[in-house]
């Protein structure tokens, strides 16, 4: 059966009849064709001080992430980087109830771009999205994929004051603490030499003295929180949801699944938290 299509990848620059303007409603009429998940639209063409404006801001749907969104056809230039990071330093600064992660949206992310975003040294959340137009016969179409995902700054990495897990105990309960050891066994099923890290706000995990924070746990009283560093896809969607984990809504910020997990779902739901270790692992490991 004969089913291939050829596309033509079209420069929407100089085009004719496409401009940044139609672009730009495309992505308001439907946020989720940039792959960041469910958002809504709070604004666009949003007023900046002491000028300019900002060409979208969506909100994720955990009600705790803003992204501010410079658009620009073409390459990206010192002056859009430079735009983009000060919109977002003004969008931070008006309303602080938010995490606010800027975005760069272009036809041709170039090396520059790269350089000048590493002289932050992951001091600034941005992400770099790569704008590709597609034409067919006489119908348009846009691909959006993600270049620079949003930096993690590394706060395991002496950020973070030691402690042991006496500690924890005291702070929590013993109980939740063992469902730690559990899952770093289930962990070292298929690793082996990984140990718990203990830090004063979570505990997280190192293998042969390095950080591997692939998976961070929080007890609580009652319960472990479980965050394992994945990006969203619905696969993984459909298996947390068919799982009998309590889920929390997923992190977009930190790019988290996060769990509440009880002692009895170490027995039921085992085999659904090591495939999430697994995927984390070969994730965070490249």
């Amino acid at each position: 059966m004969e089913n291939y299509v050829k596309l033509e990848s079209i420069s929407l620059k100089d085009h004719s009849e496409i401009n940044e303007k139609w672009v730009q409603q495309k992505i308001v009429d439907d946020p989720s064709i940039l792959g960041l998940g469910k958002l809504t639209v709070i604004q666009t063409e949003r007023v900046q001080q002491p000028g300019g404006r900002l060409d979208i801001l969506l909100q994720d749907d955990d009600g705790k992430t803003r992204y501010a969104v410079e658009l620009q056809l073409g390459k990206t230039d010192e002056t859009h980087i430079i735009r983009t990071i000060e919109y977002w330093d003004n969008e931070r600064k008006r309303n602080r109830n938010y995490n606010h992660i800027a975005v760069i949206i272009a036809e041709d992310i170039t090396n520059r771009f790269f350089n000048v975003i590493s002289l932050f040294n992951g001091s600034i959340p941005i992400m770099a999205i790569q704008l590709k137009a597609i034409k067919y016969n006489d119908l348009f179409g846009l691909d959006f994929t993600t270049v620079l995902d949003l930096i993690i700054p590394d706060e395991e990495e002496g950020a973070e004051d030691p402690v042991d897990k006496a500690y924890w105990e005291k702070r929590t309960a013993k109980n939740t603490v063992a469902i730690a050891d559990k899952l770093l066994s289930y962990i070292n099923e298929f690793i082996g030499g990984v140990v718990l890290k203990y830090n004063k706000h979570y505990i997280g995990l190192a293998q042969n003295g390095i950080t591997k924070n692939f998976a961070i746990f929080y007890p609580r009283k009652t319960v472990l929180q479980l965050n394992v560093k994945l990006k969203r896809t619905d696969e993984l969607d459909e298996i947390a949801e068919d799982s009998d984990l309590d889920q929390m809504p997923y992190d977009n910020q930190w790019k988290q699944y996060r769990f509440r997990v009880k002692e009895e779902d170490l027995i039921t739901n085992k085999e659904v938290i090591i495939d999430l270790f697994k995927r984390a692992y070969e994730s965070y490991t490249g």
